[in-house]
């Protein structure tokens, strides 16, 4: 059987490096004595540039905070096709925001992937919870270290419970006749020992069992309270030992210099495993309910020490039975307590130790190896590649409900705010153009689809916003303070041509004939400023808006000779830029990309041109090859454009940026009927909900409104309306084809 696992690994000195190196070499000896060493192997996870010396078992590292080395380490692992592949999962662990970027890596393995998972959340984060949702489903099965866990994932996370196997945290194999022997080699004799031991760090709570000592050493001044363990690397660094610093003035204010010893060193297994067969008592005073797996408090049961620790969840279910005691957070009095009355009655205090004893041998890795090895043989049985789903399958399952929700959170009587920060409307940034204008084509898709009133509701002031904004001349000016004042005097050509866009598009689809008759008189006044555009956007969407115009009035031949004169002003701008391996209208790839084609499929479709309908799928067949290579939308990046024989950048990818790709199949099918472009269409439009390079969505399900991009440490949390818009108008667009295709 060949395992691959990805984690931490010594020499790096952390919690997650012990577990996997014990973890792997018990799945190891848990199997076939003949196994060779290579068909065991770790991808090890690097904190620092240099990496570590690591043995030969690491045949792979990954820098947390290159995202590149996680997709070269999913290469590797696919490479090798071992028969399963676990992940240590700690957040802290990977790079990016809560440690995103491992989802690329697991979205590409193509062996079962086993998560073990060391922390789980009652209340995560956003993108915590998101985290967690798509390593569930992309797990085959998933290791929890106690019971507890399992209703947090399946409430708070939505993985079936069926999908969940507990096995508790390995402990080394303890030799308990040994005690006396490392109390003298510790120089204990004589004296009675409380220990804590693991890196330092305030949510420790280790003030809580110093300022219990004095009432504890009044009755037992032999009491000696070993605090075991180096400051955690991170608190390290960006505090130094202010903590522990600040215990060595609680241990003096105290009066308790004899009674208390700090070992700042990073104790090895072997050593460790001498002081908890040495200690009486074990405290684990954490000061946070949601630890769900202490690798320390299994150790100390494990060895059969008496364990005292405040209830936290794995404290909880670990201590359960009579193997251990529970007291209240910062409780030093009740600690104070429970220290005296065992240290009283030894005979209490030896059943704790005997039945922590009895448990933690079930616990000892060659035990826990073997519940590994039978899982890896389930799993290998069981796994099945997941076949693709036709597309007319995955519509009803993927879509979520049309939700308008932060649309009207961003509305108020002038218009649509154009920031938020998070999901909160900012005020101080006003309006724009631009957004006013989605927000006025995406009403009336909502209301001509759905016919949701809500959207007929916010329409009026959209349309009067684009109507106070209208200059004499017919141009428009952009910004509004919210105080209302104007702070341009004209707008940028792509916002004009966003407006005649959405104008025309109304115009088409009129709710009612007065919506009609404002539309034609604002888009009649900016009709001569038309034929003057110089932007490619400006003149792509002004070409959108001329098309919804002859639909709706085809006997204008002025409009249609209009079209067509822009439209071969595109078509001139491609011939100039166009080369064997440049088939675009720039020497660059910037943003809006697919509202290009769709504006020369769109003006194909009324003049019938073959030439126009060859360049724009030619240059429709070159955006693909950038920005869908591997099955999923991966949209230019608004870091550096794409230059002609220059890199892509991959992020900041924006939503505005999918919305043109959508757009642009959508017309590219309903031109050709072919269902592979429907299909790129849906894959598109998936990347709002995840299919995406990082795995993330950018939809939030809770505000219904849209993130403002995929960043390469995950999603700006920022909620505008721009991103917002393009995600609704991206949805009617898909729905439209989904509801009707039967």
């Amino acid at each position: 059987m060949k395992i691959a696992c990805i984690g931490n690994y010594p020499p790096r000195e952390c919690g997650i490096a012990t577990f996997t190196r014990d973890f792997m070499e018990a799945v190891k000896s848990a199997g076939d004595k003949t196994m060779e060493e290579n068909e065991t192997y770790v991808i090890a996870m690097n904190d620092q540039p240099t990496g570590y010396d690591y043995p030969q078992i690491v045949t792979q590292e990954i820098n947390r905070d290159r995202p590149q080395d996680y997709l070269k380490a999913v290469k590797y692992i696919n490479r090798r096709n071992p028969d399963v592949c676990f992940l240590q999962h700690e957040f802290g662990i990977f790079g990016g925001n809560s440690g995103i970027y491992i989802l690329p890596l697991i979205h590409r393995l193509n062996v079962p992937l086993i998560p073990i998972f060391h922390t789980v959340l009652k209340e995560p984060s956003y993108n915590e919870r998101n985290i967690i949702m798509e390593i569930g489903r992309e797990a085959s099965r998933i290791v929890v270290m106690n019971k507890l866990a399992i209703g947090i994932l399946s409430s708070v996370y939505d993985i079936p419970e069926d999908k969940i196997v507990v096995i508790p945290h390995g402990v080394p194999e303890f030799d308990f006749s040994r005690k006396n022997f490392h109390r003298g080699k510790l120089k204990l004799d004589g004296k009675k020992t409380l220990l804590t031991f693991g890196f330092l760090s305030r949510n420790k709570g280790l003030e809580t069992v110093i300022n219990a000592l004095p009432k504890v050493v009044n009755n037992h001044p032999d009491l000696l309270y070993i605090i075991l363990g180096k400051t955690h690397p991170t608190v390290q660094k960006n505090s130094g030992e202010e903590y522990r610093n600040y215990l060595k003035l609680l241990v003096r204010k105290n009066g308790l210099l004899d009674n208390v010893f700090f070992d700042d060193s990073y104790i090895e297994t072997r050593e460790l495993l001498g002081y908890l067969c040495a200690a009486d008592l074990y405290v684990t005073p954490y000061l946070n309910e949601a630890q769900i797996t202490s690798g320390t408090l299994a150790y100390a049961v494990g060895a059969g020490t008496a364990v005292i620790s405040t209830p936290y969840l794995h404290a909880r279910e670990l201590l359960a039975d009579g193997r251990g005691l529970l007291f209240d957070f910062n409780d030093s009095e009740g600690l104070a307590e429970i220290l005296n009355d065992l240290l009283d009655n030894p005979a209490k205090l030896q059943e704790l130790k005997t039945r922590a004893c009895e448990y933690g041998k079930l616990t000892f890795w060659p035990e826990v190896g073997k519940r590994y090895r039978e899982l890896c043989t389930e799993t290998i049985g069981s796994y099945r590649k997941t076949e693709e789903i036709p597309e007319w399958e995955i519509k009803q399952l993927l879509l979520p409900q049309f939700k308008m929700d932060h649309i009207e959170r961003l509305t108020d009587s002038t218009g649509i705010l154009q920031h938020a920060k998070y999901n909160i409307p900012s005020f101080k940034d006003g309006y724009c153009l631009d957004d006013n204008a989605r927000a006025l084509l995406m009403s009336v898709m909502a209301y001509r689809q759905l016919r949701d009133t809500s959207a007929l509701q916010l329409m009026p002031h959209y349309l009067s916003y684009i109507q106070y904004m209208q200059n004499e001349d017919g141009s428009f000016r952009n910004f509004l303070s919210y105080d209302g004042r104007f702070l341009d005097d004209e707008g940028s050509e792509d916002s004009f041509g966003r407006t005649i866009w959405a104008l025309g598009y109304m115009i088409r689809y009129a709710p009612s004939e007065a919506f009609l008759e404002i539309g034609v008189e604002l888009f009649g006044r900016s009709y001569g400023k038309i034929g003057s555009l110089g932007s490619l956007r400006g003149i792509a969407n002004s070409i959108i808006g001329l098309y919804h115009w002859n639909k709706r009035y085809n006997g204008d031949e002025n409009a249609f000779e209009l079209l067509k004169e822009l439209a071969n002003g595109i078509l001139l701008r491609y011939k100039d830029h166009n080369s064997d391996d440049w088939h675009w209208f720039e020497t660059s790839l910037t943003y809006d990309n697919g509202m290009i084609p769709y504006a020369l499929m769109c003006a194909f479709e009324l003049t019938e041109d073959a030439e126009t309908l060859a360049i724009a799928q030619e240059a429709m067949g070159f955006l693909e090859g950038t920005v869908l290579r591997e099955g999923y939308l991966s949209p230019v990046g608004t870091e550096k454009w794409f230059r002609k024989g220059e890199q892509q950048a991959k992020f900041d990818q924006q939503p505005i940026n999918a919305m043109s790709v959508i757009l642009m199949y959508q017309k590219a099918y309903a031109i050709s009927q072919d269902k592979g472009d429907l299909k790129k269409m849906f894959d598109s439009f998936m990347w709002f909900l995840g299919e995406n390079d990082l795995r993330v969505p950018l939809y939030d399900f809770e505000t219904k409104g849209c993130n403002d991009g995929l960043k390469s440490y995950g999603v700006n949390r920022n909620q505008g309306a721009e991103s917002t818009l393009a995600y609704l108008i991206s949805y009617l667009t898909v729905f439209s084809y989904y509801e009707f295709s039967d």
